[in-house]
């Protein structure tokens, strides 16, 4: 898989941004839940009140807390006495802030202790009164004055005590929240409206809120159209290296890869890999980050619940590695049994007409009814799987947020922790949780994309047999259209004999070279030889005089018109299928051609002429049809070679008569070679090689064959009666 990667080159810039927008992505969603635990534990248990040090405090309620702390010079370094007889807080950078909340949250409890409970005050009163000087004495109970007459360095021990003992027997929450129900009480004896400041804290933080809210879901559909385009474009590239690949494949090649097979890599395997990237960079990058985000929040939230979350990492990745266990097998399998039903589809429909002819529609529909039940089988397993996996998180999630709220709601009632912040923890959790198990549905989907980005490579990677050289010569222009073997060899690929033994001709422009053998005898192999579908195992073929090896696959093919032994058209026109050959020839040109190919006939009985549709490989016309616009398709060219592979087996008698006679005259200055099965066709031919058993057993014209050839003679003779032969 990771071989594909190499293939983004050109999207390098894309993915960076894809980065970039997905780490401010994760932050902004990291945010929410803290949003959330203030708008709960500031706007409605606080009611909008966020520190325990007041902005504004009276100047009698500032003395008494400058008599309950140590601090007192710190508090008045950072508080401005206006002339209202009311201190104001300066501004302050956030460390002060925290410290002043530190100072302020113990003081303002203290007060609350000893302004709200009579026996606690009484309590409080009789130890303050303790530390009172020898003879001193007081006019009252109030425990403030009293205070101011206690020594500072017997008071400071008195607020050392106190507060040791307030923070051994309350949580730092119950202080705080008492803190800030003081601060109200203030604030609304000071003139403020609290109700409304309770309302714009809470509207304002759900405004930050939704922004912040709205800028992830911006950035999520911004990722996700930059990721599908960079998807969509590594398929692209991956199709057309896949596809100019293939069209350089020899027939060596074709022989490893089945074309349903190709056909699947192109299509199903690349797009396999487009979804599988689309998908990857939202999740691998995303979920990491969301995740280790999300976990040291949590730790940071001190709330002693971590356990939870291990214990519900280890539920979620028994359920991962328990499905890519069973899972596993049946995803590496999928794509080969996608190979197998395009293969028998593709079998199937290409058979038709003979598996009508043989009344044997019942057994290809089982043949095929046992390739899709096959893949469907596999497909519900897997969907299955994928079904159950579901669910069970979502199980395992909604237990979590039980198990959350269940002791959340004990550490609330011990003063532990803020309802708010329970929340923000069961929402950190879920983000959590949502990052592995999106980076576990990878895992289990990322074996079927490496299963198609291998095969996908087995084509990449593929060395074609056929290569053009380092250092191309050019041809001989002094020699056009000379063809020569010289002692050529020829074995395919893993076979035990030679198909070619020592085949020696010359073919010369102005000449017909016909090659003519009993089946199997090597005839196409051969002429395949000459455009380098193959390349000899031994000997050598020259054009022009140059070893054909030793020039471009391109520039030796620009000089031959080959017509294959099956006529292949190509979905289109006639006219387009006839100036394949030369998108440049004339429509004059064109209906000439026609004429000496023998189509013009049939092609002006047609509705709409040479603007008629030709089905894909030609299947709305005749053999002969077929075979002939092939043959048109060659002259287009205009080659020095012409290379006739049994070209003219689907055409009658007069016809062929016909066409060879009108293409003698068009051919006059170029070498064709013909192959035939038919004695008729090549009788005039200025020489025959006769093929056996690979070797050549004859070289001749017509008359020398029969009289010295008698292989040619035997072939004749099966033919034609001695009287058609002279």
């Amino acid at each position: 898989m990771l071989k594909i990667f190499k293939y983004l080159n050109n999207s390098i810039l894309a993915i960076l941004l894809i980065i970039i927008l997905l780490v401010l992505q994760a932050i902004c969603d990291l945010s929410l839940p803290e949003y959330t635990s203030k708008i709960v534990n500031v706007g409605i248990q606080q009611e909008g009140i966020e520190n325990a040090c007041p902005n504004l405090i009276r100047v009698s309620e500032m003395d008494k807390v400058l008599l309950l702390t140590e601090k007192g010079d710190k508090i008045l370094e950072n508080f401005t006495l206006s002339g209202d007889e009311i201190y104001r807080l300066n501004k302050v950078d956030k460390e002060t802030l925290d410290e002043l909340n530190e100072i302020f949250s113990k003081a303002l409890f203290l007060i609350y202790s000893i302004n709200a409970s009579a026996e606690s005050g009484a309590e409080g009163f009789e130890k303050i009164k303790g530390q009172l000087p020898e003879g001193f004495t007081y006019l009252n109970q109030d425990a403030f004055e009293i205070l101011r007459n206690i020594p500072d360095e017997k008071r400071i021990e008195f607020l050392i005590a106190i507060y040791q003992q307030i923070e051994e027997g309350m949580s730092e929450a119950v202080i705080e929240q008492i803190a800030m129900q003081v601060v109200k009480s203030e604030y609304e004896a000071i003139g403020i409206d609290t109700d409304k400041m309770q309302i714009n804290y809470i509207v304002n933080s759900g405004v930050q809120m939704l922004g912040i809210a709205l800028a992830s879901m911006a950035l999520a559909i911004l990722v996700t159209l930059i990721s599908a385009r960079v998807a969509a474009k590594l398929a692209k590239n991956l199709r057309s290296k896949v596809f100019k690949k293939v069209v350089k494949f020899s027939n060596k090649e074709f022989e490893e890869f089945s074309t349903a097979s190709l056909i699947t890599r192109s299509t199903n395997d690349i797009q396999q890999i487009q979804l599988m990237l689309t998908m990857l960079f939202r999740i691998v990058v995303y979920s990491p980050i969301i995740g280790i985000g999300a976990f040291l929040k949590v730790l940071n939230s001190n709330s002693e619940m971590e356990w939870i979350l291990a214990l519900a990492i280890v539920a979620i990745f028994s359920l991962v590695i328990t499905l890519f266990i069973i899972a596993m097998p049946k995803f590496k399998k999928m794509q080969t049994l996608i190979d197998r039903v395009n293969l028998v589809a593709r079998e199937i429909l290409t058979g038709l007409p003979v598996i009508r002819a043989f009344a044997n529609r019942k057994h290809e529909e089982k043949r095929f009814d046992k390739a899709n039940i096959d893949l469907t089988k596999t497909n519900l397993f897997v969907n299955r799987a994928m079904a159950f996996m579901m669910p069970t998180m979502a199980f395992i999630m909604n237990g979590v947020s039980i198990l959350i709220i269940w002791v959340g709601s004990s550490k609330i009632d011990q003063g532990m922790i803020q309802v708010g912040d329970m929340m923000a923890f069961i929402q950190y959790s879920m983000q959590m949780m949502m990052s592995f198990l999106m980076i576990s549905m990878i895992s289990i989907l990322l074996p079927r994309a490496s299963v198609s980005a291998k095969r996908i490579l087995e084509v990449l990677d593929t060395k074609n047999s056929i290569k053009d050289p380092k250092d191309p010569k050019k041809f001989d222009s002094d020699k056009k259209g000379y063809l020569e073997f010289r002692d050529v060899y020829f074995r395919y690929h893993n076979a035990q004999e030679d198909v070619l033994s020592n085949v020696s001709f010359i073919a010369k422009p102005g000449e017909t070279t016909a090659i003519i053998g009993s089946t199997g005898s090597g005839k196409s192999t051969l002429v395949n030889l000459i455009p380098r579908f193959f390349d000899v195992t031994g000997g050598k073929i020259l054009v022009n005089g140059v070893d054909i090896r030793e020039v471009t696959q391109y520039d030796l093919r620009e000089k031959i018109g080959f017509v294959p032994q099956k006529g292949v058209l190509f979905s289109g026109t006639i006219e387009s299928n006839i100036k394949y050959g030369n998108v440049n020839l004339s429509d004059e040109e064109m209906k000439k051609i026609a004429h000496i190919s023998q189509s013009e006939d049939f092609i002006n009985e047609k509705e709409n002429k040479y603007q008629d549709e030709i089905a894909q490989g030609g299947n709305n016309v005749s053999g002969g049809q077929k075979q002939r616009l092939a043959i048109a398709r060659a002259i287009a060219k205009n080659p020095e070679i012409y290379v006739f592979d049994d070209s003219f087996s689907a055409l009658d008698y007069k016809t062929d008569m016909e066409l060879r006679k009108a293409l003698k005259e068009e051919t006059h200055d170029s070498t064709v070679i013909i192959v035939a099965q038919r004695i008729s066709t090549i009788l005039h031919a200025e020489q025959i090689v006769v093929l056996d058993e690979g070797r050549v057993c004859g070289i001749g014209t017509h008359k020398e064959l029969m009289e010295s050839c008698p292989v040619y003679s035997d072939i004749a003779l099966s033919q034609l009666s001695k009287e058609e032969l002279e």
